[in-house]
């Protein structure tokens, strides 16, 4: 046992190593070394960076080896704590929390700011328990962060970089202090009045926390597509609670997790104010056009994109093969009996539903014809059918087109993509989304909440109704929830049918998910321990449900060390 000494324990910040160790702290480094300090120790034959995530007076292990230096600040220990806790709700190491929550450069000392130019005017009150706030996608809300602002320094969370040094510069105009992580990270060390960037920056550091808000709760970029899955907005509220400060999540169109939080503590506009904040909607009800099976060219299509005055966004997400069915006797969609997801033709002739793994004949939900068809169309075929018939230029954009293909295009041009064209586009006059039922169809339980999400990513392309902007939907399915939302700029009226089907299912928020992947996850997950459901495996993965998220991790940590290759998505975005 070594005694007399400070002992620091560390993670190292090496991929794949799940340990902790014990290092001696030389005398000259017994004042710079604090928890949450990045260190260099000795790790074999060679040196490491490492966190310091413990001090003590005594260790287990003789003859420690000293630590060699001391690098930089990192996360104080409050936010390490947070990150232990990350680690275990989310089935995950600690390294990737402690990279997450760590300046992107070494940091020696925290910058201090000078006093704020910015005076309180009167402004709209916040709950002071925090909540949801439903703000309509073409709102500002600067007014928001400022009413938030009126107690303290606060921590923003902008699903994407651009976007949050936007409403940094205006924030900044307002005479606040604002420091955008990474960049900024000693700034926010230091102390200022809004620590702001996008998903990570849910763990810098903010002296002072005063309150947490969460810009665009729905966006799904708030979640890690690695593992550990983690979630921004969980991350917040966890945040908040642990420091005794409210957490506001701010939507246009919340997500059930986020309600299910809130629970009375949800607020939403006039409906006045909410209708608004919205575009013009429109509806094409392709079940009463004259059109072939396959096609998706409408009326409404052709004469938002003949007009040269309009500057016309069309969204299509099939880049090829079809993937659903239709009834060539009723036109119906054909979708699955259980979840109503869209379903694909097996070979041995049986419908199959991705989501819920359902099977059933291949027969019409609605008249019980057997004459199916698949249908849908690429991007491809749809630019060269509408060039051919608007005799404007139709230009195509993916997700890998050049930087400069929206700038260099025609200005007459009509855009046409994938969802990547909302990203790549400023501005537009129309949005059409050429066959929306593959958005409500898709064979992931998140879809309804992913197709309000695009619509609302549509809504501030074309900006508010009193600027006489519009969205087109063209779908099958007129009277389908997503539908009825955005037709009515409504979102509420998503909430209590895609409540009912989670619950159904038992999906997040009625039930705790994970899924867990690789050769080795079958050995791995037997025997299920007590509280856990296993089914599967579907598509190479079996899914875990508990009763609450605690439950499951718990669970899955009784399981043990995973075998090399085991993925698990603990809250997965895809199912």
């Amino acid at each position: 046992m070594t005694d007399g000494a400070l002992i620091a324990r560390v993670v190292p910040d090496v991929t794949g190593l799940d340990k902790q160790f014990d290092y001696v702290v030389p005398p000259e480094l017994v004042d710079a070394v604090r928890v949450g300090s990045i260190v260099r120790v000795p790790l074999g034959p060679r040196k490491v960076r490492a966190w310091v995530v413990a001090l003590s007076a005594t260790s287990d292990i003789e003859n420690l080896k000293p630590v060699t230096s001391w690098s930089g600040i990192g996360p104080d220990e409050a936010v390490i704590d947070l990150a232990r806790w990350a680690a275990h709700r989310w089935a995950g190491r600690l390294r990737p929390f402690l990279l997450a929550a760590s300046p992107a450069a070494l940091v020696k000392k925290a910058v201090s700011s000078p006093p704020r130019m910015w005076h309180p005017a009167e402004q709209r009150v916040l709950d002071p328990l925090g909540g949801v706030i439903r703000l309509p996608p073409c709102t500002d809300p600067l007014p928001t962060l400022l009413a938030a602002c009126s107690s303290g320094p606060i921590l923003v969370v902008q699903p994407d970089v651009d976007g949050a040094g936007l409403l940094a510069a205006r924030l900044r105009g307002a005479g606040l202090r604002v420091a955008v992580t990474p960049r900024d990270w000693a700034a926010a060390a230091g102390g200022v009045d809004v620590v702001i960037g996008a998903r990570a920056a849910v763990w810098s550091p903010c002296p002072g926390l005063a309150g947490i808000v969460v810009i665009d709760e729905h966006d799904e970029s708030l979640q890690d597509e690695r593992s550990p899955t983690w979630h921004a907005r969980d991350v917040a509220v966890e945040r908040a609670r642990r420091a005794a400060v409210p957490c506001w999540l701010v939507s246009p169109t919340p997500t059930l997790e986020a309600l299910a939080w809130a629970g009375s503590r949800a607020s939403r506009p006039s409906r006045l104010e909410e209708r608004n904040g919205w575009p013009f909607v429109a509806v094409v009800d392709r079940s009463v056009e004259e059109l072939p099976v396959a096609s998706p060219v409408s009326r409404a299509l052709l004469e938002a994109c003949r007009d040269p005055h309009q500057r016309v966004v069309c969204v299509l997400n099939t880049k090829g093969r079809a993937r659903r069915l239709v009834c060539r006797a009723c036109r119906a969609q054909v979708t699955c009996a259980a979840c109503h997801a869209g379903v694909s033709q097996a070979r041995d002739a049986t419908l199959h539903c991705s989501r819920c793994e359902a099977t059933r004949p291949a027969l019409c939900n609605a008249c019980g014809s057997t004459r199916l068809a698949g249908i849908g169309i690429g991007t491809a075929r749809l630019r060269d059918e509408l060039a051919a018939a608007i005799r404007r230029p139709v230009v195509e954009i993916s997700a890998d087109a050049a930087d400069d293909a929206v700038a260099s295009a025609p200005p007459d041009a009509v855009f046409l993509g994938t969802e990547a064209v909302l990203h790549r586009v400023r501005s537009a006059s129309t949005v059409v989304f050429v066959d929306f039922d593959d958005e409500l169809l898709a064979p992931r339980y998140r879809a309804a909440e992913e197709a309000m999400s695009l619509v609302v990513r549509a809504a501030r392309l074309v900006g508010a109704r009193a600027s006489g902007g519009r969205v087109l939907l063209q779908t099958d399915l007129p009277r389908h929830e997503v539908v009825q939302a955005a037709l009515h700029a409504d979102p509420s009226r998503l909430v209590e049918p895609e409540r009912e089907r989670r619950l159904l299912l038992g999906l997040p928020p009625a039930r705790a998910i994970a899924a867990v992947s690789g050769t080795a996850a079958s050995s791995w997950l037997q025997p299920c321990p007590l509280g856990l459901e296993l089914s599967g495996p579907a598509q190479g993965r079996w899914l875990v449900r508990a009763l609450t998220w605690d439950d499951l991790a718990d669970g899955l940590q009784t399981l043990g060390p995973r075998p090399r290759g085991v993925r698990v998505e603990v809250d997965p975005h895809r199912v």
